[in-house]
């Protein structure tokens, strides 16, 4: 796979080459995405092959019988993670918030308390509020450049009427691959408080050389609250498929899940079942395996060249390809030092408070790019903080 060949997505409906102008002011003909975190590389070959059967059949009708689906699921599941799914316990659904939005109408009713772990993935607060749910944010703590939970102030600050807990592992925007004493102290808090563990792994196949990522399920004894979820389309950029998968192995659990479902009308579309059952494959495994050494090298890049520049921060990054900058020592307000990426270097990146307490001196940039386009943001970056220098 030529991870560095560059592929124009300007003009192509992409949200994140073609929005960037309207919502952040970045010069659509030269400015650099690295907001939104899908990649800018093709997905492997075998999902191309999937579309193109699909396409050549000519039929786009109904999707049935989808044992082979589960099954590459499963496969993808015990291979890559050491985890024994039961294929009636999948649920699919439209990307992995719309799941998060089911869980949360399925397990809580308006007014309850909803918990994450801030500063976290935008989208979880988004849907909790829609929903008519309160945000309880319970912000990490920042140990030695990294994000650490503290669940003694976390067990003060509840006050009962909360239901639902979500982790999201790995961790976005921080990088963290949680350790497994870590997940159990999440498993224990769950408990304490009577709650629902809905744990998001959707980052659980973009793990960086020298890391591990432990699934929530194996953690023992909360097989009776979890909620797995899980997904291709992080994975393989193929978010535009909108699929994901709720992984729920507790049968009084299943059940409530399946009724949401099925009072809402929900099914899958059947190209993203196809292209999930063929990302799941040995061929899909090589390529991650290839991605994940050259992502490797994009953060190596980027973080050399961010550290180089005085009062930056990159948080390192254990996993996920979305760095998170931290600005705090430049003396700039947010105001200030967003200014200088978006106007100066002409980059277009999230916003740190958008992910909720804890994100405020932030920024996230999306590394997934060919390498080139890195070398660029670097520079760019390094001119437009020039005067720190």
């Amino acid at each position: 796979m030529n991870f560095d060949e560059i592929i124009e997505r300007r003009g192509t409906h992409s949200v994140k080459w073609d929005m960037m102008e309207k919502l952040y002011g970045v010069p659509a003909e030269d400015g650099l995405a690295m907001w939104v975190a899908d990649m800018d590389f093709r997905p492997p070959e075998c999902i191309r092959q999937a579309l193109q059967g699909m396409l050549d059949h000519g039929i786009y009708g109904y999707y049935g019988d989808d044992a082979d689906y589960r099954a590459a699921i499963c496969w993808w599941m015990q291979e890559r993670h050491g985890w024994k799914v039961d294929p009636a316990s999948i649920f699919t659904t439209h990307g992995l918030v719309n799941g998060t939005a089911l869980c949360v109408d399925t397990w809580s009713e308006p007014g309850d308390g909803v918990i994450l772990f801030t500063p976290v993935y935008h989208a979880f607060a988004k849907v909790i509020k829609a929903n008519g749910r309160r945000v309880v944010e319970c912000e990490m703590v920042e140990t030695d450049g990294r994000y650490e939970m503290d669940f003694d102030s976390y067990d003060a600050q509840l006050d009962g009427s909360e239901k639902i807990v979500i982790l999201c592992s790995p961790h976005n925007p921080g990088g963290r691959v949680w350790t497994r004493e870590e997940l159990e102290a999440v498993a224990a808090f769950a408990k304490r408080h009577d709650l629902i563990l809905v744990s998001d792994e959707i980052h659980h196949d973009l793990v960086m050389p020298g890391h591990k990522h432990i699934p929530m399920a194996h953690v023992d004894g909360i097989e009776d609250r979890l909620v797995m979820m899980s997904a291709t389309t992080k994975t393989f950029n193929i978010a535009g498929s909108h699929v994901g998968n709720v992984i729920i192995a507790d049968e009084a659990l299943r059940a409530q899940f399946a009724a949401k479902m099925a009072g809402l009308g929900n099914s899958p579309n059947s190209f993203g079942l196809f292209t999930a059952e063929a990302a799941y494959s040995p061929e899909g495994a090589a390529w991650v395996d290839e991605l994940m050494q050259y992502l490797d090298g994009n953060r190596r890049l980027f973080d050399e060249g961010i550290s180089a520049i005085p009062g930056l921060r990159s948080m390192p990054l254990e996993a996920t390809y979305l760095a998170w900058v931290d600005f705090t020592d430049t003396g700039m307000d947010r105001e200030e030092f967003t200014r200088r990426v978006e106007s100066d270097a002409r980059i277009a990146t999230n916003h740190g408070p958008t992910f909720g307490k804890g994100g405020e001196s932030f920024l996230r940039f999306n590394l997934a790019t060919p390498r080139a386009l890195v070398e660029q943001a670097v520079e760019r970056l390094q001119k437009a903080f020039g005067d720190l220098q």
